[in-house]
């Protein structure tokens, strides 16, 4: 099991059973073992099993439930709306080798669209990442990320080619409980088409992320452009649950 800094046991064990399904371990239509052996396998308690097979459910992985023994409903192969996930747990998920190449962490004045995003006044520093993708030593995405200030001086301390940013951070004790994703699609500009080593104008899935602390307070926007042959999004709706996905109209 993949223990990454800072993450619950309940993520841990979500991302593990992911990957059972993904590779085949766990195949389509087969019976999880009870949660009773599942706690004896890792060592935990029912709590944090049973909220790692609920994320399942929730992201129809995994069928089941008010009596009814999980079974594998299919392996998951997107990025699901349902719960928030760090690029490297996503990537561990679907049974793939999360990497990336770190261009740049520099301290400098927000730009506007950050300093919108971030509520901060303009010129207010924060921290910016740049980083590359990888999937399976593929590339895959190109991550511009703003933090503001005191939560981004922290990674002048972090490899950011070692792994998850986010997992670090919240390693350091800082809340980023929440995420709004707002997903177009764009043309590869030459930069974007060099870096992801595809022809300018390849069509690129565009995902704007504004992530707060649970109390509200705005804390990073990023803008990751994605190939979409290798990622796409899904959202699953049920009766009872209605995921808050809305359609926003945008400038041409």
């Amino acid at each position: 099991m993949n223990n990454l800094p800072g993450q619950p046991k309940h993520q841990q064990l979500s991302a593990e059973f992911r990957h059972r399904i993904t590779t085949g371990v766990w195949p389509e239509g087969f019976q999880l073992p009870s949660e009773a052996e599942l706690c004896r396998e890792f060592g935990t308690s029912r709590g944090p099993v049973r909220q790692a097979l609920s994320t399942l459910r929730s992201e129809g992985v995994v069928t089941g439930g008010r009596g009814r023994p999980p079974m594998v409903r299919g392996a998951v192969q997107s990025q699901s709306f349902s719960t928030f996930m760090s690029f490297t747990e996503w990537a561990y998920s679907i049974g793939m080798t999360p990497g990336q190449r770190t261009y740049e962490i520099a301290r400098r004045p927000a730009g506007p669209q950050a300093a919108e995003q971030l509520d901060l006044e303009a010129g207010t520093s924060v921290v910016e990442v740049l980083r590359l993708r990888l999937l399976d030593n593929a590339p895959a995405m190109i991550e511009r990320t703003s933090f503001v200030l005191d939560v981004g001086r922290l990674l002048f301390d972090f490899d950011a080619d070692s792994g998850s940013i986010f997992n670090y951070l919240r390693s350091q004790g800082v809340d980023l409980s929440r995420a709004r994703r707002t997903i177009d699609a764009v043309a590869a500009g030459p930069e974007d088409a060099g870096t992801l080593q595809v022809a300018e104008g390849t069509p690129l899935l565009r995902e704007r992320r504004l992530t707060s602390s649970a109390d509200g307070r705005r804390v990073e926007y990023s803008e990751d452009r994605y190939l979409p042959a290798l990622t796409n999004f899904t959202i699953e709706n049920t009766s009872e649950h209605r995921a808050t996905l809305v359609r926003i109209a945008t400038s041409a």
